[in-house]
């Protein structure tokens, strides 16, 4: 991608005082012509270049603009690096270890490529996820519409939308777009959404309403609950939700807390089976009380 090249080419010329066109045609497997178009793009955008002619010659940056050997902090480029490899881990065709391994051709790096934070966005069913997210990230690109099978607790529909991002929050992936049958921004899970392909149709890119942005604000926590949990999950309970998530008292855990999906805290709570209590609300002590009579049934 030119932007990749773009960053390589300027991460290259900060390592070093200078170099040439066929080094930079040939590190990055593109023509001179095309290094001369990106070396065009990268003054654009306000860089320095310096091109000379004849023996020792080259491309290099201007000198006082190499007073500071990096753009980015070792920290910043950490962080890069690590954002980068977790997008790696659900891309099937993902050239960012090529492309970072260019950039270190030298024992002068700027950061080590060993990254310790390692970040695996992956799942069990990682080649479908894969799939998913490659054909929506060129969806998004082509600006084309795309269209699947949708499956939810209401059913299933089939819907079609103008996507604009794929996102991993609250962990799990996610489509983020314009819904033509609700005509309103919506959000998709992809563990749900099936038989997903691109539409010949093209769309004109919407402005993105800003509170549609704020994902967060999707999840209103308007089911207050109140349990009390064995100290024996005390360790499930900090996992979830932190260290301060209960207070310790005589009758065990008391955990309060603000959920938005009554279905999770549902399929939650039957994880703990007999070592919890709940306190609040009452309607959800009698779907418990209900499913474990149907259990119980289902073994006599």
């Amino acid at each position: 991608m030119k932007l990749d090249r773009l960053i390589g080419i300027l991460t290259t010329l900060l390592q070093k005082e200078h170099t040439t066109a066929p080094e930079l045609a040939a590190k990055f497997e593109v023509s001179r012509r095309t290094i001369g178009r990106d070396i065009d793009t990268l003054c654009q955008a306000g860089i320095p270049i310096v091109t000379m002619q004849g023996a020792g010659g080259g491309i290099s940056i201007a000198e006082g603009f190499k007073l500071d050997k990096s753009v980015l902090t070792t920290d910043e480029l950490s962080g890069i690096i690590a954002a980068l490899k977790g997008i790696g881990s659900v891309s099937e065709t993902s050239n960012i270890e090529r492309i970072l391994d260019k950039l270190h051709a030298n024992s002068d790096t700027i950061v080590s490529l060993s990254e310790p934070v390692i970040i695996d966005l992956a799942s069990y069913y990682k080649s479908q996820l894969s799939e998913k997210i490659e054909l929506i990230k060129r969806a998004v690109l082509d600006t084309k519409l795309i269209e699947f099978d949708y499956f939810y607790d209401k059913g299933e529909c089939h819907r079609r939308i103008e996507p604009y991002f794929a996102i991993f929050q609250w962990t799990a992936w996610y489509v983020f777009g314009f819904c033509l049958e609700r005509q309103d921004w919506r959000l998709f899970k992809l563990q749900r959404l099936w038989n997903l392909s691109t539409c010949d149709e093209q769309y004109t890119p919407r402005e993105i309403p800003p509170e549609k942005r704020d994902f967060n604000a999707r999840l209103i926590d308007d089911i207050k609950f109140v349990a009390v949990f064995e100290p024996s999950v005390k360790y499930q309970l900090i996992e979830a939700y932190g260290l301060d998530c209960f207070v310790e008292t005589d009758e065990g855990l008391l955990f309060e807390f603000g959920f938005t999906n009554r279905d999770f805290l549902i399929s939650w709570l039957l994880g703990f089976g007999d070592k919890v209590k709940v306190l609040e609300p009452h309607d959800i002590v009698d779907e418990l009380k209900r499913i474990a009579e149907n259990i119980l049934k289902n073994y006599f």
